[in-house]
């Protein structure tokens, strides 16, 4: 079996009889392509579409090079729809949902937009240039919402994204396209914060967590932000582990993106019948593995099939470093509480995130495959190899003789369920 690794593959060799599964997703047979797919959602868009007025002026927001969504796929068409509508090119934006990531290059701009690019305004949000940004008013839980003026300021807004799981906010796509996706820094990280329990030392909410909406106050949090601006619309795919496009949902905002995220659920999860000795991991590759931040979702999820203590070997060549200059340094905190103080006296969304993961490297024995620095992930609690096979001799010393091991080829999109017996 081949694992992806950045832009290659990897043989993955486990003695035989020892892998109880290999975890992937179940997807829905697919008839049509992802061109017919994306001409039927918009003819379905039509009733929406004809409250459009000629000169209006539209912006289309959509996810950075982080975020694969098939957008040089779909904001054509897209584009085009909105041209039969009478507004030109000239009226129409592209605006880059970096929330708080770096600026995009040319040619990044070129994979998002397309054979869009040098025809449609492209522009890339900044959280931190107030000019730029707006103060709409305050959610149920006293955020801040602070958005991109050009989405405010906009006749038509349109979202769009990729819906998936999403380890704390439930699921990705809809609402996040606007926050943290156009969100100013301070919007950022307070929707953020709502990740921990109001009473310090607590940790993480219970309900801020993997596949759930209602309850979640993070995402409880991102839906105030968007009723705020009232999106004409969202357009969200779902894509197979291979970055086809499968699915479409587009219409209003909230009802759309639950019937994608309903979608979601029931076909990238996994029943499994008990928590394995060891998990062997990979992100999916290249894009997400660019970074460790974006590979740690990958990682969450695999979690969910490994015994406490049990160990992981997770493939993540992070190309791209950590995804932020922040975040390593957040390991200067050893142990989970001195790291939630400090969390909560200075939040940082990569804080966070770094808090997650060194949860999870103290509740298991994680073996990372990457091409960052090995000082640097023993820093991390974790183990550094440079190979697969390098990282499977390791395993093979820490795990019991008689072990028991789960492949997940593609852990950035599968979330494994552990099957509850009958009482």
């Amino acid at each position: 079996m081949h694992l992806r690794y950045g832009d290659t593959s990897v043989e993955c060799t486990i003695p035989e009889g020892r892998v109880r599964a290999v975890i992937r997703a179940t997807l829905p047979l697919q008839p049509l392509s992802p061109s017919e797919l994306i001409a039927e959602t918009l003819s379905r868009l039509a009733a929406s579409f004809n409250s459009f007025n000629p000169g209006e002026r539209v912006v289309i927001v959509t996810s950075d090079i982080t975020r694969y969504t098939g957008s040089e796929l779909y904001l054509p068409p897209l584009v085009a729809e909105l041209n039969r509508r009478g507004i030109a090119d000239r009226q129409i934006t592209i605006l880059i949902a970096l929330g708080i990531h770096r600026r995009q290059t040319e040619a990044e701009h070129r994979k998002i937009a397309g054979p869009l690019y040098g025809r449609i305004r492209i522009v890339d949000h900044d959280c931190d240039d107030p000019g730029r940004l707006v103060s709409l008013g305050t959610t149920g839980n006293g955020i801040d919402v602070v958005i991109n003026r050009l989405a405010v300021d906009a006749d038509r807004l349109i979202l769009t994204g990729a819906i998936g799981f999403h380890y704390f906010a439930g699921f990705s796509g809809g609402r996040k396209a606007l926050l943290p996706g156009i969100g100013g820094r301070r919007s950022c990280l307070a929707s953020h914060f709502a990740v921990l329990n109001p009473e310090p030392g607590r940790g993480r909410h219970p309900k801020a967590t993997i596949g759930v909406l209602d309850g979640n106050p993070v995402s409880e949090a991102l839906a105030d932000a968007c009723a705020m601006v009232n999106p004409d619309l969202i357009l969200n795919t779902v894509l197979a582990p291979d970055k086809r496009i499968i699915a479409l949902f587009a219409g209003p905002w909230d009802e759309a993106h639950r019937e994608g995220c309903r979608f979601y659920a029931k076909h990238f999860t996994s029943q499994v019948q008990e928590q394995a000795d060891l998990v062997v991991a990979s992100c999916g590759g290249d894009p997400k593995d660019i970074n460790l931040i974006q590979a740690h979702k990958a990682m969450e999820y695999a979690s969910r099939a490994l015994k406490e203590g049990g160990v992981m070997v997770l493939l993540a060549r992070c190309r791209d470093g950590y995804g932020n200059p922040t975040f390593f340094s957040w390991f200067r905190h050893r142990e989970l509480p001195e790291f939630e103080a400090a969390l909560r006296e200075r939040y940082e969304i990569n804080g966070q995130t770094a808090y997650a993961l060194l949860d999870k490297a103290k509740r298991f024995r994680i073996i990372l495959v990457s091409d960052l620095p090995n000082a640097e992930v023993r820093a991390m609690s974790m183990v550094p190899a440079a190979t697969l096979d390098e990282a499977l001799a390791t395993a093979g010393q820490m795990l019991p003789t008689e072990y028991a091991a789960y492949v997940i080829p593609e852990a950035g999109t599968v979330l494994p369920i552990i099957q509850t017996k009958p009482v």
